[in-house]
Formats: C-alpha cells, sequence, structure tokens
C-alpha cells in the first residue's frame, strides 16, 4: 500500500527568536535593540507574521497527509522521502536553502511578508496554500553542480562560489568548455543559474560591463565569471568569463588548499587541496516550483 503524501513545512527561526536564543531573555534581547536604534516592537510584529503564516499553511494540509516540520539550520540533517510536498515559509532565500536536498520534490513558496521580500521564489500568500497542494502546473529552474574527483558534490540553486577560504589569492588551473586553459590567481570563481544571474553573478555581470546574455531560469546553462584575476607571469586574464551549456564542463584543478560552497552557504562547503580536481556542470536535478 501506498503511503500518503507527507508535507514538510520549512522555516527558518525568527530575529527575535534567534535573539532571545542568543541574550537569555526577551528584556535583554529589547535593551540590545534599543541601544543600536531598533525597537523590539518591529521583530515582534515580524515574528507574528511568520507564526501566522505557519498556523494557516498547517492548517491547509489535509488531515490524511503525514506532516512534518523542518528548520533551515537541520535540513542537512533532514531526510526528505519521494512522496513529499515542500511548503518553505519565509525569504526567496530558504527556497534556495531547500532545493539542494530536494530530488524532483515539488516545492510551494510561501512569503509571510509581501512587503518586505521580493517573492521571486515564494510567490503564495500563506491563504493560497490549499489550493496548491497537489498541483501539478511546476516551473522547472536549473541548478548547478560541483563534483570533486574523490566523490564529493554540492548542488545549488543560484550559484557556487570557489575561492579561498579566507581573502587570499586562490590558485588554480581553469579549463574551459572550449579546451582554453589558464593558471590563475584571483579572489575565486563564480557559476551561476539563470536563478542566480539575478544576484551575485549579476552584479559580476554589470560590473566588468560584460557582452554575455544571462541565461533565464528555466534555461540549461551556466554563465561563469572570475573575480579580479591577477596578471603575472606565471598566471592569466585571458579566460574569465564564459556560458556553460547543459553538456559541458567548466573544470577547476587546485594549487593552493580551496573552498566551494552554494547560495552563500559557507557552513556546507566542499574541501579541495592541492591536485584536486572540480567538475562544474549543469546539475541533473531540477528545482520544481509550484506556480
Amino acid at each position: 500500500m501506498s503511503l500518503p503524501p507527507r508535507a514538510v513545512l520549512v522555516h527558518r527561526a525568527t530575529e527575535l527568536t534567534e535573539l532571545v536564543a542568543r541574550h537569555g531573555t526577551r528584556q535583554q534581547a529589547g535593551f540590545f535593540l534599543t541601544s543600536r536604534g531598533r525597537d523590539l516592537a518591529e521583530l515582534d510584529a515580524r515574528h507574528q507574521a511568520q507564526q501566522e503564516a505557519l498556523a494557516t499553511v498547517s492548517a491547509a494540509i489535509p488531515l490524511d497527509w503525514r506532516r512534518a516540520v523542518a528548520e533551515r539550520n537541520d535540513l542537512d540533517r533532514f531526510v526528505f522521502g519521494p512522496e513529499d510536498v515542500v511548503i518553505a515559509v519565509g525569504q526567496d532565500g530558504l527556497v534556495a536553502n531547500v532545493a539542494k536536498y530536494l530530488d524532483g520534490q515539488s516545492v510551494i513558496g510561501v512569503n509571510p511578508e509581501p512587503a518586505r521580500n521580493p517573492g521571486v521564489l515564494v510567490p503564495h500568500p500563506p491563504a493560497a496554500v490549499a489550493g496548491l497542494l497537489g498541483s501539478t502546473v511546476v516551473e522547472e529552474r536549473t541548478m548547478v553542480a560541483a563534483s570533486t574527483d574523490d566523490g564529493q558534490r554540492l548542488l545549488a540553486l543560484n550559484e557556487v562560489y570557489v575561492g579561498h577560504q579566507t581573502h587570499q589569492s586562490a590558485r588554480y588551473r581553469l579549463r574551459s568548455p572550449d579546451a582554453l586553459e589558464e593558471r590563475q590567481s584571483s579572489s575565486g570563481l563564480l557559476v551561476g543559474t539563470g536563478t542566480g544571474s539575478t544576484g551575485w553573478c549579476r552584479s559580476a555581470w554589470q560590473e566588468r560591463h560584460s557582452p554575455l546574455m544571462l541565461p533565464t531560469a528555466s534555461e540549461s546553462t551556466l554563465c561563469w565569471f572570475v573575480r579580479e584575476a591577477w596578471p603575472s607571469p606565471a598566471t592569466g586574464t585571458d579566460c574569465t568569463e564564459g556560458l556553460l551549456m547543459a553538456d559541458q564542463h567548466l573544470t577547476v584543478t587546485a594549487e593552493s588548499d580551496l573552498v566551494v560552497f552554494g547560495d552563500g552557504v559557507e557552513s556546507d562547503t566542499l574541501v579541495l587541496s592541492w591536485g584536486q580536481r572540480l567538475d562544474i556542470t549543469v546539475a541533473d536535478i531540477r528545482l520544481h516550483l509550484v506556480r
């Protein structure tokens, strides 16, 4: 007998919850905020908005469905099932945080604070969830995969960053899809999707007035940019940007210790030592975002 669907409610702790946990009491948290020109009432209102959204979403889940709750910080330990429907209640970044742990499960993005959040990945109000559960109308978004030669793998919805774990120069050999190879010293490498091309990658693209056409969110193409490549007798600056199609690889061979992380989450990294190789490609998994 097949199991009924499971609704997995994903959220992150509010700023109020985190402050109270850090300072011990609500009064101490209020004092801390006041000393920095902020008001506890603001955090109260935002906390209440999220709690109300979570309550509305929870009430919309059918009684015969299974249910689970996962906080953002617990996602790397949470086991998603193939029958899960993921409901992400929070900012757009929460969808990116959960996407890399999924394998085709549908995601409903819920925006508890439309006055604050753009809602690109969380377009739905809490009251709309009841009509979206079980929906097959999804928007597929491309993801990026980074894999090392010793079997480590990382997925990201926006972009992956490859660089030194501190502000030192990252040293590596870069091989582009058109077989150009260059030894580089730089502030790191960004490889992004169409979703990510509205964020960090767009900043790099715009700053250098790049002629590249940035990919769309559903397009199976990635863009890549080398940040601040340094010219020297041993390192070059000729191979610093490009597009990566679905069947192509961007290869990085470490010549210093490097880290790789996705979507700005530095706590979940791959580590490369001298001589290790990293392949970056369009992921074979796509985010299924309910529309």
